[in-house]
């Protein structure tokens, strides 16, 4: 019997089955604990004996909420182990493959070198006749076919099945023990018997059992809906920021667009908060591993879109230093700034392709002297951006003695800001809304100019 998430006891027994899971990132460490969460045996492995030893410890090493008390939770119950070795995880059941595919270096595509040295390791191992390796990874189109392909010649008595993750930094458990929808890819001529799906049924009896919709395909199809809903997504962010461009231009209020589109059913309201755009280790470069894998199949006209919803994504950040350096005259030298923000999105201290970051650092290039406060992510951005100015003071420590404040990360923390409060502390009390979050008028009243993007000065 496996226990809910507040220790009451489920209605459902969990198959007697031993999960490895090969990788400890985010998205690995998050699903070996979830799986353990839900009664099974989970080794996590990972070459990185730093980050396998802290997790041993019951330390995860990134920030995700609920995260590192599940995690202690499943070490104290034995249901959960991580090592170095491939070894150790070589009698599981199911296999699942969480390493991260990042861009290329000096081009688009994924480096897939991680996945692969993955499955070559667990090959090398000699996995046990009847286990399946099953995909999480966010992967090209044809990655799976070629990994069937590797295991039916290299290790004939296992099976493949691919299984993309959804998940959303800040609320990556509940996404994974409450998903919106499970995805199964198999071999076109699988059957309902094949230890693939077998397995899979069984993994993911439990969220099957309270209804959770799956979507049994074929692999392409299984790989696509990953990038084809992160492209989707871009789509929506960047088609409101390109919005906010054009009412910068007539004057109009992006927010009331946005709320007037929202209720168009078709449409809806879900991601169209215009602002400084998006970020992190996922939408950038899956949308451009997208694009770079659709010219590789000739069929790059059809994802063309996808370079301009880059471009405007890109160019809010340069909206953001143009507006800095308007508002202070049009030389930011010497002036100081405080940067609200660190982390590319709230309830995360990820910073790959953090816009706030990267706003911050031109600004510095440009000789301003910039303070950075961010709740969860300023240990990463010390040392990917040791030139920044940081403080552990609050939003008080970085905008005392500031010429201008940006709001660059909607920390909830920031939303709940008193501006009477703040107003004492900074030269002058000028305000950057770089996420469209805070109350303008209550800004206004406490004696601040407001600026926010896509909204008109007044």
């Amino acid at each position: 019997m496996s226990t809910n998430l507040d220790g009451s006891a489920t209605s459902y027994d969990v198959a007697p089955l031993r999960l490895s899971v090969v990788g400890t990132g985010y998205l690995g460490a998050t699903h070996a604990v979830c799986m353990a969460e839900l009664g099974f045996d989970v080794v996590g492995v990972d070459v990185d004996a730093d980050k396998v030893a802290r997790l041993a410890a019951g330390v995860v090493p990134f920030f995700e909420p609920g995260l590192e008390e599940l995690l202690r939770k499943n070490l104290e119950a034995g249901r959960l182990t991580f090592s170095t070795s491939f070894a150790d995880a070589a009698d599981a059941d199911v296999h699942f493959v969480c390493v991260g595919t990042p861009q290329l270096p000096g081009g688009h595509a994924a480096d897939m070198r991680y996945v692969d040295a993955a499955v070559s390791n667990l090959i090398a191992v000699g996995l046990k006749a009847g286990s399946v390796v099953v995909g999480k990874s966010t992967v090209p189109a044809g990655t799976a076919a070629r990994l069937a392909e590797w295991l039916a010649r290299d290790a004939p008595q296992t099976h493949l099945a691919w299984n993309p993750e959804f998940l959303r930094e800040g609320f990556a458990v509940d996404d994974t023990l409450r998903p919106d929808r499970l995805v199964f890819g198999f071999a076109d001529d699988i059957t309902p018997d094949s230890p693939a799906v077998v397995a899979m049924e069984a993994v993911y009896g439990p969220l099957l059992a309270a209804g959770v919709p799956v979507v049994r395909t074929d692999f392409a199809t299984a790989e696509l809906v990953k990038v084809a809903a992160n492209a989707f997504l871009a789509t929506k962010i960047s088609f409101i920021n390109a919005m906010a461009e054009v009412c910068e231009a007539t004057g109009g209020d992006v927010l009331g667009l946005a709320r007037a589109l929202s209720y168009d059913p078709r449409i809806g309201g879900r991601f169209l908060a215009p602002g400084l755009g998006f970020g992190g280790g996922c939408l950038p470069k899956d949308i451009r591993a997208f694009q770079a894998r659709a010219d590789e199949l000739g069929v790059g006209a059809a994802l063309g879109f996808l370079a301009d919803v880059d471009a405007v994504n890109l160019r809010r950040r340069d909206r953001v230093v143009t507006l800095v350096t308007e508002l202070l005259g049009g030389d930011v030298t010497g002036k100081k700034v405080a940067i609200l923000g660190a982390a590319f999105k709230p309830n995360s201290d990820d910073i790959r392709d953090s816009p706030a970051l990267a706003v911050a650092e031109r600004l510095r290039r440009a000789g301003a002297t910039v303070t950075v406060y961010d709740p969860a992510a300023l240990a990463n951005a010390r040392r990917a951006y040791p030139e920044l100015n940081y403080t552990d003071e609050g939003a008080t420590g970085a905008a005392r003695g500031a010429h201008v404040v940006a709001h660059l990360t909607e920390w909830m923390e920031f939303r709940e800001l008193d501006p009477a409060v703040l107003r004492p502390v900074v030269a002058t009390p000028l305000l950057i809304d770089g996420r469209n979050a805070l109350d303008a008028r209550l800004w206004r009243e406490a004696g601040w100019t407001y600026h926010a993007l896509g909204r008109p000065r007044a």
